[in-house]
């Protein structure tokens, strides 16, 4: 069965799980005839297609690189983006490092899920983690105390990308923390599922316009069988004789420093703490892989390196935690004729000399179609005329739209005949006294 996904933004950043796929379809724009309102630039304002950026919008486009798994905090999608981070852990704007972790230690053994046990203890626990996350970090602090929330996304670290909490929590305290709690509940607490990468080959202009597309994802899924536990139906989990359910061993070594006491991971439970009977189907896993067909709206404005974030689409959780998102990555067909450059498309035409001084009207391709472009008499080589709101339409705001740039080349002919020299040698003549007459 179809899911239909709507993607309401664009974002950043990395921690995905890689399926490589690419989907693609062409699509035809009608020609349309019909003459563009024409403004006129000279080439001292605008130097060549690299001088031609107009700021119209923010389009958020992300680099595909240094792409691997990464578990993702669920903290991160729900927190609004007004809360403050400093509010949060109750420190000011020019509070150190070290009163940051003070505020982080107090308030994280505070709101514990496994000590607080009041509505909403879990999600503030989470909001302190991704707090202390942005602030102890010098490059992540600078950006959010720059830009906000918005920074962070930019620079590829935005909500959806903080660590786990518990995670974070452990390197402080160790298991639980000290708090009465036992290594084996955290261990068997259900972890969010990894993110999934699918990478998307669009047309030009269905990236200009938008489009729907069906695509087909494998990732995991929770496995019907044993309902996610990874344990055969029917029989009971036992506690690991190994560790004594406490999901932890403890190796002692003799050194001539003393005795060096070293605790890892059980490696007969893996850190559960208790030992069943696999699950046929998947092995104990809790989760098995399978396809799935997704309908993904696509919005306008999108471009190589854009990113398509649909929630929950991605590899289900252990132990029934929540599924992770699939990031979608968009990479554009380039256009034989029209060139991007961010919300403008840029185009050169050619004229002759001729109708560069006398003036004329000439068909330019668009992402729209075939339309006639007036150039003024006059027109000087180099000169960059702007055909308002033919560009791209701006991500989010399909009503705002760039403009397309065309830079005029005055072709000069290397060969002319007798009779066109002729021509060229009586205006010449006509010309001197008007250019004497100048100098004067």
């Amino acid at each position: 069965m179809a899911t239909r996904a709507v993607v309401p933004a664009v974002t950043n950043g990395p921690g995905i799980r890689s399926s490589s796929a690419a989907a693609g379809g062409a699509a035809e724009s009608s020609a349309a005839a019909m003459v563009a309102s024409v403004r006129p630039r000279s080439s001292s304002l605008r130097s060549g297609f690299l001088g031609c950026k107009v700021q119209v919008g923010v389009v958020a486009n992300v680099a595909a690189a240094g792409v691997g798994k990464k578990r993702v905090a669920n903290a991160g999608r729900a927190r609004a983006a007004s809360e403050d981070y400093y509010n949060i852990l109750g420190v000011s704007k020019s509070a150190d490092k070290a009163e940051i972790k003070s505020a982080y230690r107090k308030l994280a053994r505070q709101y514990h899920p496994d000590v607080n046990k009041e509505a909403g203890a879990e999600q503030k626990f989470k909001d302190i983690s991704n707090a202390y996350e942005v602030l102890s970090d010098d490059e992540k602090r600078s950006l959010y105390d720059r830009y906000g929330e918005a920074g962070l996304k930019g620079a590829g670290a935005g909500a959806a990308d903080f660590n786990n909490p518990f995670d974070l929590f452990e390197t402080f305290f160790g298991s639980m923390g000290g708090m009465g709690g036992n290594a084996r509940a955290q261990r068997s607490r259900p972890t969010q599922g990894d993110d999934e990468r699918y990478d998307l080959l669009l047309d030009f202009r269905d990236a200009v316009f938008g489009t729907d597309k069906d695509i087909e994802v494998t990732r995991l899924e929770s496995c019907n069988t044993c309902n996610g536990s990874g344990a055969k139906p029917g029989t009971t989990p036992t506690t690991c004789n190994t560790c004594g359910g406490q999901g932890q061993v403890v190796s002692t070594a003799q050194t001539p420093l003393g005795d060096f006491r070293q605790v890892a991971t059980c490696p007969a439970c893996g850190g559960t703490g208790e030992n069943a009977t696999p699950c046929n189907t998947c092995g104990g896993d809790g989760r098995v892989r399978k396809t799935k067909r997704i309908s993904l709206k696509v919005p306008a404005g999108v471009d190589s390196g854009s990113r398509l974030r649909v929630r929950s689409e991605g590899n289900a959780g252990r132990r029934g935690g929540p599924p992770g998102d699939l990031y979608v990555f968009i990479n554009v067909r380039s256009d034989p004729e029209l060139k991007r450059d961010g919300n403008n498309i840029l185009i050169s035409s050619k004229v002759s000399y001729i109708d560069a001084i006398l003036g004329t009207t000439v068909k330019v391709p668009t992402v729209d179609g075939t339309v006639d472009l007036k150039i003024p008499a006059g027109t000087q080589p180099g000169t960059t005329l702007v055909m308002a709101k033919r560009g791209v339409p701006l991500l989010g705001k399909n009503n705002l739209r760039g403009d397309q740039l065309v830079r005029v080349q005055v072709e000069i002919p290397k060969r002319i005949s007798s009779e066109e020299r002729k021509l060229i040698e009586e205006l010449a003549a006509l010309s001197k006294p008007k250019a004497a007459g100048s100098r004067v």
